[in-house]
């Protein structure tokens, strides 16, 4: 029973795969994209309806509201125990999902330094008052090899540096540690030639389907005080037109565009990792070509 995990860039069709795999497999589908935490972004995730999900358990969907702040070592927490229990059970894991770091911190042996609330909130009232870039002279002055790897604009980044610093009385370890893998698992990622055009015609869809009303329900729930869901692609653009400071048109075409830079950002981040295994989404036998990589794992 180990591990498949099914990565890639948006678009290019891991969920299909992942239902398709979960029949083939008896496997249940643990959620590991960042934005489908939380309740009532449907539209510009891409998340799959119950319908579409055909009988297939999904867990860690629709788990946060938007007001919740994404935090990687709980995402890893709730994942891992998720993967227990699917395992108890006598069926099959399959992590989703496009975002790497989460997928990493989940199937490897890794720990992140805590938190505290007091500190961050500090941190954060600062970030707020003085902009990133006194806090980015601070951390310089306390870690010079943190700073120099964390761009002067990456405000969270950089808050997070600085909270460890402060709580560790140690540097900031600002690069991964060498994957240690904590699971037997495959990693099976999904891209596609013709993603451009995907991305293009996913976006046009999730606008007649209503993401700008979605939005617009959503603010009410505190949207814009969530400081991960609001700068989710399609959400950051749609409210940037709701406040006024830009027109449909425009944040139409920002989150095509925001969108296919994100692609980009993720084929980087998994083209990495020498022990994933690329498959064509486009592939008329995508799913048997993966349950072949499969069962050559599992042999």
């Amino acid at each position: 029973m180990r591990v498949i995990a099914i990565v890639g860039p948006t678009a290019a069709g891991k969920s299909a795969l992942s239902i398709a795999l979960a029949h083939a497999l008896n496997g249940e589908v643990i959620n590991c994209d960042s934005m489908q935490f939380y309740r009532g972004m449907d539209i510009g995730t891409a998340k799959l309806t119950p319908a579409e999900r055909e009988g297939v358990p999904h867990h860690l969907l629709d788990i946060w509201p938007v007001t919740q702040a994404a935090s990687v070592a709980v995402v890893q927490k709730l994942a891992r125990a998720a993967i227990g229990d699917v395992r108890a059970r006598g069926r099959t894991p399959l992590l989703v999902g496009g975002t790497g770091l989460y997928l990493r911190a989940v199937l490897e042996d890794f720990a992140f330094p805590g938190t505290d609330h007091e500190v961050r909130d500090r941190l954060e009232a600062d970030l707020a008052r003085l902009g990133p870039g006194p806090l980015h002279e601070r951390l310089a002055a306390a870690d010079p090899a943190a700073a120099a790897r964390i761009l002067p604009s990456n405000g969270r980044r950089i808050v997070r540096a600085l909270e460890v610093i402060e709580l560790t009385g140690g540097p900031f370890v600002a690069e991964l540690p060498q994957p240690q893998p904590l699971y037997a698992n495959l990693q099976l990622a999904v891209d596609r030639a013709d993603l451009d055009a995907r991305v293009e015609q996913r976006i046009e869809n999730m606008w007649k389907a209503g993401l700008v009303d979605e939005v617009r329900s959503l603010i009410p729930q505190g949207l814009r005080d969530g400081r991960t869901a609001s700068r989710a692609l399609g959400y950051q653009q749609v409210l940037e037109y709701l406040d006024g400071r830009c027109t449909e048109e425009e944040a139409y075409a920002a989150t095509v565009a925001g969108t296919r830079k994100f692609v980009r950002r993720q084929r980087k981040w998994f083209r990495r990792d020498p022990a994933v295994v690329w498959l064509d989404g486009a592939a008329d036998d995508l799913k048997e070509q993966a349950l072949a990589h499969i069962q050559g794992a599992g042999s």
